[in-house]
């Protein structure tokens, strides 16, 4: 991932074209009692130590990359079903519901909807590809709980910036399934 190559050492990015994040150690987080015992809780849960700093700046990098993918993939089926959709409405206001002929305007509509349904299909796959595969799930979950610790945290005194990890939670399909495989990460990813 391009983005990630200029990274420093302890750095991330939270959001989708954001700026550079610095994890926050976890011996700062280990320093409120209550988040710490919630990232035990939580790391019993899904699997997955908290306080372990490596562990959190690739969990973080993999969740950016998660979200770069899934823009990626509904930009990529969105806007030509959206293109479609407006200009086969446009057409139609314009020009296909004056054609004389009703046989006309029923292969017309019935072709607009064949290829606005191939479209919606498309994107629909996209989606559930995305969001369905359970190695991400695992990842989306696993942010979640990070993103609840530091919170935490912060709420508990530590020097932990507002808004940090710098990303919302993953209100869907932010199950956590046990026995599934980490996802992958890709060339020049893994750095310290």
């Amino acid at each position: 991932m391009s983005d990630t190559s200029e990274l420093g050492e302890w750095e991330f990015i939270g959001r989708r074209g954001g700026e550079p994040a610095r994890l926050v150690p976890g011996e700062v987080i280990a320093g409120v009692p209550g988040a710490r015992r919630l990232a035990e809780e939580a790391g019993h849960e899904v699997g997955f130590d908290f306080l372990d700093d490596r562990a959190v700046l690739r969990m973080l990098r993999l969740r950016h990359q998660d979200e770069q993918e899934m823009f990626s993939a509904g930009f990529r089926t969105g806007v030509p079903l959206a293109l479609v959709g407006f200009g086969a409405a446009v057409y139609w206001g314009g020009a296909a519901q004056y054609w004389e002929s009703g046989r006309a305007q029923l292969v017309y509509l019935a072709a607009t909807g064949i290829v606005v349904l191939i479209l919606l299909g498309l994107w629909i796959r996209a989606a559930v590809v995305h969001w369905g595969d359970p190695a991400r799930q695992n990842l989306r979950a696993r942010a979640r709980r990070y993103r609840a610790v530091a919170h935490a945290a912060r709420d508990g005194g530590a020097d932990v910036p507002a808004h940090y990890p710098h990303y919302g939670p993953y209100p869907f399909a932010a199950t956590y399934r046990p026995g599934v495989d980490e996802a992958s990460v890709p060339d020049g990813e893994e750095q310290s």
